[in-house]
């Protein structure tokens, strides 16, 4: 595939070259929008990314600028007329339009949304009222409904009617007079029926929906335990308002992925590509984390401090804090990374700590042991020490590995029930406690058994 795309924008630049504008539009025509929008952003010159767009046919045009990032199509409409503009937006899928509008500055919406038909106006700032997230604003209100009294000849007319400016017709959904859902038919089932057939007897009334407060989140997921490639949005009143298909659930789902892994990291989940995000955007993204957790690093720093003399006692002791840190630090992230993942794919919930403690209790136990093993052979063995400092090293090693697997899997568990992200307790906030946790347990495990 990357091969494709790269010949395609060979071509493409070639042609843009020689001037060859004939060829050119007869090659756009052919290949697939997603592809084109791809090589769009290759291109640097701006006027020849608005050349390459002019030269779309015009029911291609609008396909391809769904495609394109936010700073590309922010590029197009400063350079386009009101009618290219308007077309454009007129041609859009209602949903594709909203993601575009939410990112624009509100002078630059306020002159889109003027070039728009009454219509195409009406649907996006209906869309636009829905709060960020929400099923309401991923929604599009270009579908088919059908009515139960309607036979199967007078569904397909419905479907000719309506389908092309319809986001899919592979399901239609049957509504009364006041857009209350009944039910919901396939295509497949429609075309296969016979025509004097009535829809009220094809359809299935056992719905599965979403409403239009519901998050996106939850929404992704119930299209993957229903395996569906689009479901019904109905409003308090149960009144049918548009519908999510599975391609802005693809989307949903990566820009969770994304900021999970950003929240992970300590960073601020940002909507923009790294290579658009501008330096200082990314320090203001970085910055309050690192400051956070530099100050709450500093709690390690005073557990040192409050040790000077055992260490001044027996300096060794020092050449084994970043190993049993380090150690503590790895196993808390990999407990809490899985049950991150468990609870973000519902296998998990609040009630299930006990038993995840339980058998985190018996991973680390295991772990701790091989661990203590292998070290203690390493210390005696390469680093000749004493078996008494051998073994206070081990020990702590033991106790740490347990603690910090038992610190990593409940605090994601006890932050979601508290209502917050789980994603913001892994790495960083984890390795920041457990750190803590460690000296302390080699502190006062050499204070004991050294003497010291």
């Amino acid at each position: 595939m990357e091969e494709k795309i790269e010949e395609l924008e060979n071509i493409i630049k070639e042609l843009l070259e020689s001037r060859k504008y004939h060829e050119l539009r007869k090659l756009l025509e052919d290949e697939n929008e997603a592809d084109l929008a791809e090589v769009f952003e290759t291109i640097d010159n701006n006027e020849s990314i608005v050349l390459l767009f002019r030269l779309l046919p015009k029911d291609e045009a609008a396909e391809v600028f769904a495609y394109l990032p936010i700073d590309t199509q922010q590029t197009l409409i400063q350079s386009l007329t009101n009618m290219e503009i308007g077309q454009i937006l007129n041609d859009l899928n209602s949903d594709d339009a909203v993601d575009m509008l939410e990112e624009m500055p509100a002078n630059v919406v306020k002159k889109i949304l003027a070039l728009a038909d009454p219509q195409t106006r009406r649907d996006i700032n209906s869309l636009l009222q829905y709060p960020e997230d929400s099923a309401g604003s991923i929604m599009t209100v270009e579908f088919v409904d059908l009515r139960s009294f309607m036979s199967v000849e007078d569904a397909i007319n419905r479907i000719r009617q309506k389908g092309i400016d319809s986001e899919t017709i592979n399901y239609c959904y049957v509504t009364d007079a006041q857009k209350h859902l009944l039910g919901v038919i396939s295509l497949r089932e429609i075309i296969l029926a016979k025509p004097d057939e009535k829809i009220e007897d094809l359809m299935d009334d056992n719905i599965i929906i979403v409403t239009t407060l519901q998050d996106q989140e939850e929404v992704a997921k119930s299209f993957k335990k229903y395996d569906f490639a689009a479901m019904p949005v109905v409003d308090q009143e149960n009144r049918l308002v548009g519908i999510i298909t599975v391609d802005d659930v693809m989307d949903i789902l990566e820009e969770e992925v994304t900021e999970d892994i950003e929240k992970m990291a300590a960073i601020t989940p940002n909507d923009q590509p790294y290579m658009k995000t501008s330096v200082y955007e990314t320090y203001k993204k970085r910055i309050p984390w690192l400051l956070l957790l530099m100050i709450s690093a500093s709690i390690t720093g005073k557990i040192i401090q409050g040790f000077e003399s055992a260490l001044a006692s027996c300096v060794v002791l020092t050449a084994f804090i970043p190993m049993l840190m380090d150690t503590g630090g790895n196993c808390g992230s990999q407990a809490s990374v899985s049950v991150i993942r468990a609870l973000s794919l519902d296998e998990l919930d609040f009630r299930d700590l006990p038993l995840v403690l339980w058998k985190e209790l018996r991973v680390s136990i295991l772990i701790g042991f091989t661990l203590a093993c292998c070290n203690f052979i390493k210390v005696i063995l390469i680093d000749q020490i004493s078996l008494i400092v051998a073994f206070v090293v081990c020990f702590t090693l033991f106790l740490t590995v347990i603690t910090a697997k038992l610190v990593g899997c409940a605090l994601p568990v006890i932050a979601s029930k508290l209502g917050f992200d789980p994603a913001v307790m892994a790495s960083p906030f984890i390795t920041t406690i457990v750190d803590a946790l460690s000296l302390l347990l080699f502190f006062n495990i050499a204070t004991t058994f050294l003497g010291i």
